[in-house]
């Protein structure tokens, strides 16, 4: 099991100052692009400092949505969300190669996550994005959360080409569908004692509790930790003992 965590997504004065602490105990950082948070001093000291501990690096683009963090749903055809998701991810590539590393992956931030494991039309357009910019020098995998329809998503993956990172997360809230509550209910974003107890679940029986009390089966390659989490770093400082 490896540990993930959203980063990169302080924006000009507001700073999200957990990625000097928090990088050290990861494996992958999931990088914002600008959309929803990030800029590019923000973007080029977050790949610099992923580097320098050995960090895998993945894009995590989201909707045009700056005010609302990226957490707001948008209609957006297609065509037009291909090229928004592309354009993010070009910029984290460009600023990658200027530090002498690269994306490896793509995971989509906030609503736009969350869109995509609810409608099949939003997923196949952000594996058509992802799958496209896809290289054989230098290829690009997509980041999902991982549910009951996994082989689905898998076969349609494997259509394209695309190589599939399916995720679980520590700190929020599982409903009945294998999906996550909504941040507008109370008690979606675990406490760090609740965090903890999820992520041990997870790592040691591949199951999670939903918020009505049943158990789910959840088959995931990586664990999520946002960095907005309150008790961020000492949560993850105790899953990666808990992964090692």
């Amino acid at each position: 099991m490896k540990l993930n965590c959203d980063l990169g997504e302080s924006y000009g004065v507001w700073s999200m100052p957990v990625e000097d602490t928090i990088m050290a105990q990861i494996d992958q950082a999931n990088i914002a692009c600008g959309f929803h948070a990030g800029d590019p001093l923000v973007m080029k000291r977050a790949i610099a400092l992923a580097k320098a501990n050995n960090v895998t690096i993945g894009a995590h683009p989201a909707y045009p949505d700056l005010q609302g963090f990226g957490r707001r749903s948008m209609s957006i055809p297609a065509n037009e969300l291909i090229a928004i998701i592309q354009y993010q991810v070009s910029a984290l590539q460009g600023m990658a190669g200027i530090c002498d590393t690269q994306v490896t992956y793509v995971k989509p931030h906030g609503a736009l996550y969350n869109d995509m494991m609810k409608n099949i039309d939003v997923m196949e357009a952000v594996m058509n994005s992802v799958s496209a910019m896809s290289k054989a020098a230098s290829p690009l995998g997509l980041m999902i959360q991982a549910t009951a329809n996994n082989e689905q998503y898998q076969r349609m993956a494997n259509d394209l080409g695309l190589s599939l990172y399916f995720e679980a997360f520590a700190d929020r809230r599982y409903t009945d569908e294998g999906l996550l509550q909504s941040r507008l209910v109370d008690g979606a974003v675990l406490t760090e004692s609740q965090a903890l107890d999820q992520a041990k679940q997870l790592i040691e029986t591949g199951t999670v509790t939903t918020a009505s009390g049943n158990t789910l089966s959840v088959n995931a390659h990586s664990l999520c930790v946002h960095g907005d989490t309150l008790g961020a770093v000492e949560i993850a400082k105790q899953i990666r003992q808990f992964i090692d």
